[in-house]
């Protein structure tokens, strides 16, 4: 298994980013995602590759093997983890957060994380504020995506 990569130089000239996608109230997450793509379509020249998983517990996984890939420079993580009224929703955004940290310091290649846990979401109304929400994130997730990859270009190791 591939470990960490100090070597940002070779992670940051990689062509391409992942974009991992849980499918769990897919209408919602594609708004994230096509925001996402939009503007890295007008800031950074690398394709991106689309992944898609049932949901966001299974995120950090392909996130995993797609950083010991050595193809990626950066890997973007999108999916809503939904309070449905019990605190299941707490565990999996706890552990799809703290795998996808694992992830980037375990390989070196950053991982960026869209994957979100509103509250009240089942209220009148937050389904329809969340989709806008989302285009605002894949937006956001784009530019952090671009910078940190840029700042990782700039970093030499002694």
């Amino acid at each position: 298994m591939k470990s960490f990569d100090s070597n940002f130089s070779d992670i940051t000239s990689r062509g391409k980013i992942a974009f991992v996608q849980s499918c769990w109230h897919r209408e919602i997450v594609d708004s994230l995602r096509d925001s996402f793509l939009q503007v890295h379509a007008n800031l950074d020249s690398r394709d991106v590759e689309l992944f898609e998983v049932p949901g966001a517990f299974e995120i950090p996984l392909r996130a995993k093997l797609l950083a010991c890939s050595g193809q990626y420079a950066g890997i973007v993580a999108a999916g809503l983890i939904v309070d449905g009224g019990i605190y299941r929703h707490e565990f999996v955004s706890t552990a799809v957060i703290d795998g996808l940290m694992r992830v980037q310091l375990d390989t070196g290649v950053p991982v960026f994380s869209a994957a979100l846990t509103p509250q009240d979401f089942l209220s009148e109304g937050q389904p329809e504020f969340f989709r806008e929400h989302f285009v605002t994130k894949g937006a956001e997730a784009a530019h952090a995506c671009v910078e940190t990859i840029g700042a990782l270009q700039q970093h030499k190791v002694a």
